[in-house]
């Protein structure tokens, strides 16, 4: 083994640097989608929503230019499908937000950047992003002690020091763990990286969208894992995989202390895109005689519909929402 392979760190640092230190996996040339599918490769019909969601925003600013800001934009593929999406009443600076290069090819419109812009006015959406943000991992010992998992880069784990602090903090009031053997991942990083998200907005909606849970329906074991190529695979910190762990949402919308984050909205992505006019529903079988095309087109349509609301599947993902009055009106 390498003194770096034998080397002990807490599951956060082991996942940034796997991620997105040199040769990160995420700052590799082919980009989240070629290793996993996301609700924006699934089908176009989730652009079009999010541009909806976009006219709705703009009209609530009483505007015609709105800002639109993508974090964790992969390679571009929302921002370019939603700037194709939207109509010609609407002008729309968008701005992606990711850690990799600016992709060749990138329509000229997009504005790349490592980092939120602020005073924005108008939508942040972040699609799977916080999801990759690092947390530390922690369980129970023997004894009923709150410990931190540390890891070596080839995945071997072991028990450190107790949780304490903040972290502690975070775990008594969202993940409470009682009995040896739990583990929660900590997200006290999500709640900190998703309020500064927030706090850029001038006015509009900040919109996060990931598989998560909430404290009543926490995995008692914690939701840790990793993902290459498609496939599902034990979460190795050696920059080989994505390492990935579901949200927990509940406590990124919670506002921490006195005027804290705006009010949270929390729904599934099957209600959030029915608002938004996507439904899975077979179209009437008369258009087959008066419309062959038509009902053909129709049914591919309902079919990605249905995917991206699936019970079990994309339709679980949860979307908060919290929405940042205009000051100035």
């Amino acid at each position: 083994m390498t003194d770096e392979t034998c080397q002990w760190q807490g599951w956060r640092e082991a996942t940034e640097r796997a991620l997105y230190g040199p040769g990160g996996f995420y700052l590799r040339p082919e980009g989240p989608a070629g290793h996993f599918r996301t609700s924006v490769h699934a089908s176009p019909l989730f652009a079009a929503a999010v541009a909806r969601l976009l006219g709705e925003v703009a009209q609530e600013l009483g505007t015609s230019e709105v800002e639109l800001v993508d974090v964790g934009a992969g390679r571009g593929e929302l921002l370019t499908a939603v700037l194709a999406a939207v109509g010609p009443s609407l002008s729309v600076r968008a701005y992606a937000v990711e850690r990799a290069a600016r992709p060749d090819g990138l329509d000229q419109r997009v504005e790349w950047t490592d980092r939120v812009p602020r005073d924005v006015r108008g939508l942040l959406f972040a699609n799977e992003w916080l999801d990759n943000v690092p947390t530390d991992v922690a369980e129970t010992d023997a004894t009923g002690t709150v410990r931190y998992v540390e890891v070596r880069t080839d995945g071997t784990e072991r028990l450190g020091a107790p949780v304490h602090g903040p972290d502690a903090d975070w775990l008594a009031r969202w993940w409470p763990l009682r009995e040896p053997g739990a583990r929660a991942e900590i997200g006290r990083p999500r709640d900190e990286a998703w309020a500064a998200a927030v706090a850029s907005l001038a006015a509009g909606r900040a919109v996060a969208v990931d598989y998560a849970h909430v404290r009543e329906a926490r995995p008692p074991f914690g939701s840790l894992t990793g993902f290459r190529a498609g496939r599902e695979v034990p979460p190795v910190p050696d920059g080989s995989c994505d390492v990935t762990s579901h949200v927990a949402l509940d406590a990124c919308g919670a506002a921490p202390g006195d005027g804290g984050l705006p009010a949270a909205e929390l729904v599934t992505q099957r209600e959030a895109l029915r608002r938004l006019g996507v439904s899975g529903e077979r179209p009437p079988l008369a258009l087959a005689s008066t419309d062959p095309a038509g009902y053909v087109r129709a049914l591919a349509s309902a079919g990605e519909a249905a995917e991206l609301t699936a019970r079990g599947g994309l339709g679980d993902f949860l979307w908060l929402t919290q929405r940042v009055p205009d000051a100035a009106r």
